[in-house]
């Protein structure tokens, strides 16, 4: 006997409406409207599950696209799941890679899943989240990881792009990265999830987790997937593995300066994506920068750093002032290799200083370091401010 069919009124059409008005795809048409009904008529909440595997310590604004519409759901009174993927993790999302990710130590995984969390409930209400892992269903015996394996084909896993592309290229695809979309998908269903949110790359991987819930004989879940946030390049989506990401955690000068350095033509998709609204009228892209680095600052700090971060950077980057607190870094007496010494003042490879003081992109006290002088007297250095781009000094000192 079929399901009685329910009849949205006004109030669920507005909720559907609300909730997919900045989606990039609401999967099934309509089925998001069907299950507001139903739940509204069985007076119960639906559950919306987002998966963040916490392969970086560090959540970034590419993140928090999805993260946002994970609230709004919460704020219409569903039961919202954050799922860490400590197992997954240990797996690797194949998802847009055309090679095998390298494996995460437990350790390194358990210490990531913690910060997740933390930077997670920036956004989200923490008292109305229900936190779980999908190491506590996917470390299976082999019964049941054979279950598993028996609802899925190689041919299904392999119509997805990034398998079909290696696939087609004679690249390796590792028994392991086939099975990393089945155990996504089984999250779903050990969740019994109404919603799965996620980027339009995990669209694949999301509804495998409807055909999986249907093999466990489960209601299929829904699906909204979210615009992929491009990266400080502007073209890129934002990665860490591509170094083009803003933490949630960056302090606040350095994400306020990361936020202006973002090319004029992906600054639409910012005020869309993470304010929810479009560019500010009348006013041209510099203000606009700086009208949305000084609200994200705020958001994920406070109102005084905002106003501490944009007055550093009038200070440094209009005033031409060294900022108030510089860090030292310590040299030994005698002569120094200069890439040696920016790699310890900065985090860059000796390979990538030599080539960023051969662009002209080393300052010392102001003036352009030439790029055919890499050995120097320590006592020359001694005391002066070395400065690698517009934002990042040093202070050296000889120890």
């Amino acid at each position: 006997m079929s399901e009685p069919q329910c009849v949205p009124t006004d109030d669920d059409r507005r909720a559907a409406e609300w909730l997919t008005r900045n989606v990039a795809d609401a999967l099934p048409a309509g089925a998001l409207l069907t299950q507001l009904s139903r739940a509204r008529e069985e007076g119960r909440p639906l559950r919306a599950k987002l998966g963040l595997d916490p392969t970086a310590p560090d959540i970034h604004l590419g993140h928090t696209v999805v993260l946002q519409k994970l609230r709004e759901l919460q704020d219409a009174g569903h039961q919202v799941v954050l799922l860490i993927g400590d197992m997954t993790a240990r797996v690797g999302d194949p998802s847009g890679r055309d090679t095998t990710r390298p494996v995460l130590d437990d350790a390194a995984i358990d210490g990531n899943a913690a910060t997740y969390q933390e930077q997670a409930f920036k956004i989200l209400d923490p008292e109305r989240v229900e936190v779980v892992r999908n190491s506590e269903w996917l470390d299976m015996n082999l019964s049941e990881l054979f279950g598993l394996l028996r609802t899925t084909t190689v041919a299904q896993l392999l119509e997805r792009d990034d398998f079909a592309k290696r696939f087609a290229a004679h690249r390796p695809i590792t028994v392991l990265e086939l099975l990393y979309p089945m155990m996504q998908a089984y999250d779903s269903v050990a969740i019994r999830a109404d919603i799965e949110l996620g980027g339009t790359d995990q669209k694949f991987n999301l509804l495998l987790g409807r055909d999986m819930q249907r093999a466990y004989g489960q209601p299929e879940q829904s699906v909204l997937t979210m615009p992929i946030l491009p990266g400080l390049d502007g073209e890129r989506k934002m990665s860490k593995s591509l170094g083009n990401q803003i933490g949630v955690r960056d302090a606040p000068a350095d994400m306020y300066g990361k936020l202006l350095s973002i090319p004029d033509a992906a600054m639409p998709e910012y005020f869309d994506l993470l304010l929810g609204e479009g560019m500010p009228e009348g006013v041209g892209p510099r203000d606009a920068k700086h009208q949305l680095a000084r609200r994200l600052v705020e958001r994920f700090h406070d109102a005084d750093a905002a106003g501490e971060a944009a007055a550093a950077f009038e200070r440094v980057f209009v005033d031409k002032a060294l900022p108030d607190d510089i860090p030292e870094v310590a040299i030994q007496a005698g002569d120094v290799h200069l890439p040696a010494v920016l790699a310890s003042a900065f985090g860059e490879t000796r390979s990538s200083a030599r080539r960023l003081l051969v662009q002209g992109a080393v300052r010392c006290d102001g003036d352009v370091l030439p790029g055919d002088q890499l050995d120097v007297a320590a006592s020359a250095l001694d005391g002066r401010v070395l400065q690698l781009g517009k934002r990042r000094f040093a202070r050296v000192k000889v120890a």
